[in-house]
């Protein structure tokens, strides 16, 4: 008996999608989560800024701890924007820009450290013109200056390489024409913490930098935060290592949900077209 000829494959139906509901919704609530923390995140630094002086806001915005929340927080924003969009309407040109906005960041994030490392000279030379940079503007930015004080009440540390940096400030600087009530001082967050003492002595730090090393340090810490901070990371290698993984990693995830969904519309096209070619042929 001869046998029957094959039947000519038939496309599948219009209710099949290569298209997985569990990876399309995955990345939109990843993405959503990120998206609601980035309008925190704007939201807390505008916030910041507006309780600011204008004078001293235009001041010392490279230093400006409000400034770097609001930027981060619109970078986020409008890569997960991407993200939430993209996944939720299948668009294939704002997954693309999602995924290729995380990996660069992921890519000058690993750059940055790979360099930072190399280059730990410069680097430390850097996060030393950063310091300076805050310590000139202490008084300018009550932000920044909170954020100081609790760096040095942290660290036990007073100024960049040593307590003197603070000369730098025009109110704490030591020349015999400074009029201010704080020269030759240190912020009280340099002074050394005494466990009985139940109210804070701001003027602690009064005519601290006429004194010398060995004298001063019976009162204040002498030892500058810049040699205080590399000693800590070094000590908590293994913790920044998992802070860092823990950054990357959401990173890793989002580049491959992407890249996942993608392919997957992409198929999820050619199957239509496939479909729509074999409607179309009547011979089929």
């Amino acid at each position: 008996m001869a046998r029957r000829a094959a039947a000519p494959a038939r496309p599948l139906g219009d209710d099949f999608s290569f298209v997985s509901p569990v990876v399309k919704y995955v990345l939109f609530f990843f993405n959503l989560l990120f998206w609601m923390i980035s309008m925190v995140m704007v939201a807390v630094g505008v916030y910041a800024r507006l309780l600011k002086h204008a004078e001293a806001a235009m001041a010392c915005l490279a230093v400006d701890p409000a400034i770097l929340l609001i930027v981060v927080g619109v970078l986020t924003f409008l890569i997960t924007f991407c993200g939430c969009v993209g996944s939720l309407r299948e668009n294939i040109c704002l997954l693309q820009t999602f995924s290729v906005c995380l990996t660069v960041v992921f890519l000058l994030q690993l750059a940055a450290g790979v360099l930072g490392f190399v280059f730990s000279d410069r680097a430390r030379g850097k996060v030393s013109e950063i310091i300076n940079g805050a310590i000139v503007h202490y008084r300018d930015d009550l932000d920044l200056q909170n954020l100081i004080d609790f760096g040095q009440k942290e660290f036990s540390c007073c100024g960049g390489v040593s307590y003197k940096d603070w000369s730098q400030n025009m109110y704490f600087n030591c020349t015999a024409t400074n009029p201010s009530r704080e020269r030759c001082s240190v912020p009280f967050s340099c002074c050394l913490h005494d466990a009985n003492q139940t109210v804070i002595n701001t003027m602690c730090g009064h005519g601290m930098q006429d004194k010398g090393y060995l004298e001063a340090s019976a009162f204040i810490y002498t030892n500058g935060c810049i040699d205080k901070l590399v000693n800590w990371i070094h000590s908590n290698l293994f913790l920044l290592g998992g802070i860092t993984l823990g950054l990357a990693l959401p990173q890793l995830v989002g580049i491959v949900l992407a890249q996942l969904l993608i392919n997957q519309i992409r198929d999820q096209i050619k199957l239509q077209l496939y479909n729509q070619q074999h409607r179309a042929d009547p011979w089929h």
